[in-house]
This record gives C-alpha cells, sequence and structure tokens, in this order.
C-alpha cells in the first residue's frame, strides 16, 4: 500500500480496439457474426444493444477500424447539418447510450445510405421497438433492420478477458486471484478492465505480482 493508504487510480493504460483484442463468447456471438458480414448487410441499418459495459462500444470501434465509419453522437444528426455530414463518409457510427437523435434526419441519412450503399452501426441499451419512435417511416425502416442483443459475460469470458488483460501488461498474476476475481467482479468489460488497470498500479506500488490479498483488496475497493 502506498504512504496514504489509497489505491492508485491512474488509468494511461488504453486497450487495443482491434478485432483480436475482442473475446467471442456466447453472449456477443451473434452480434460479431453480424460485423463479420458487413458490407454485405440486408440494408443499411445495423442495431447492437445491450446493457453499458456489455462491448457494444468495443465492437463499434471494430467496425470503425475495418469501414472507415465516422462515428456521430445524437446530437450531430440534425437537418440543418445533413448535406455536409453525408459528404464526410459512407459507412456511420452512432454510439450514443442516450441518444435523442433527430427522427426525420436519421430517416434521411438512412435512405441516402441506402442509395449509395452505404452503412451505419447503432448501438443502444435498448432495441428499436423501445426507443418511442413518432415517425412511422423511420420506425419501418428500423424494424425491418438487423437488431442484434449482446449479453453481459459470463464466468468463461471475465477469466479469459482477465488472463489476456495481464498478459498484455505482462503482469504476474497468481490463478487464485484470477479465479477469485472471476466469481465477484460486476459482469462487464469495463469493470474487468478497470480491475486489471487498478490491480496492475498497485502491485506497481507494492513491488509485487498480483497475489489473491491483493485482488481481493483492489476488489474490495471497487465494489
Amino acid at each position: 500500500m502506498n504512504k496514504t493508504g489509497q489505491l492508485p487510480f491512474d488509468f494511461g493504460h488504453r486497450p487495443s480496439l482491434s478485432g483480436d483484442d475482442f473475446f467471442v463468447a456466447p453472449s456477443n456471438k451473434e452480434a460479431v457474426v453480424w460485423l463479420d458480414k458487413w458490407p454485405h448487410w440486408p440494408g443499411p441499418f445495423l442495431v447492437i444493444y445491450g446493457a453499458p459495459g456489455c462491448g457494444k462500444t468495443h465492437l463499434s470501434h471494430v467496425f470503425m477500424a475495418t469501414s472507415g465509419a465516422l462515428k456521430l453522437k445524437a446530437a450531430m444528426i440534425c437537418e440543418a447539418g445533413l448535406p455536409n455530414l453525408l459528404s464526410l463518409s459512407e459507412n456511420f457510427i452512432l454510439d450514443d447510450e442516450n441518444a435523442d437523435f433527430d427522427e426525420e434526419a436519421l430517416f434521411h441519412i438512412y435512405n441516402h445510405l441506402a442509395s449509395r450503399g452505404g452503412h451505419m452501426l447503432i448501438t443502444s441499451v435498448s432495441p428499436p421497438s423501445e426507443w418511442g419512435l413518432k415517425l412511422a417511416d423511420l420506425a419501418s425502416r428500423l424494424k425491418s433492420s438487423p437488431a442484434i442483443s449482446i449479453g453481459m459475460p459470463d464466468d468463461d469470458l471475465i477469466k479469459s478477458l482477465l488472463v489476456k488483460l495481464f498478459s498484455d501488461r505482462q503482469v504476474r498474476v497468481e490463478n487464485g486471484a484470477i479465479n477469485y476475481v472471476t466469481k465477484r467482479i460486476e459482469r462487464s468489460f469495463d469493470a474487468a478492465r478497470q480491475f486489471v488497470e487498478i490491480a496492475d498500479r498497485t502491485a506497481l506500488v507494492e513491488k509485487k505480482g498480483i497475489s489473491l490479498p491483493l485482488a481481493r483488496q483492489v476488489l474490495d475497493h471497487m465494489i
């Protein structure tokens, strides 16, 4: 423990956003399969939805690297900005957990991409059927678009992710520590990455590997 008795929360490490750094599991396999189908989607839109931390943003970055897609926030989707926006790319990502977009503008984006062979990946916490859309034409287009659910990671996926993240940092970690954390940590990619970052910094301060007591100490501070 450092002199202040506090764990070091310094998140400088950034995980790879390539497809090789994303573990395929039953919870996300269908979404990965659909991304691998690009550009042969049945229409311009693909929706991937699930709870925060399930890996949607990571997949959106994989799609960005594959397609050169431009990442948008909901506020950027408005009628006034459409001509300029649509001139920038033919592939887009709408990755906004609290999306409050202009429905008419999104409908026009759909039609534009359909005519040009472009695509948009939309990530959300809920399926389009729960968005409360008021524009019938947009609701119809989204209803016909694939909407793929991602579940939260299971124990096997969390364990594999922890092992990979520690290996990437070349950090020595005891199997008992991995097993302990796997059973108790929040079921999310974000929580696993946060744990590894804090544990790595703590181990550096204490000049030791990741033992079961250290893992328990870090996890207790996170809960």
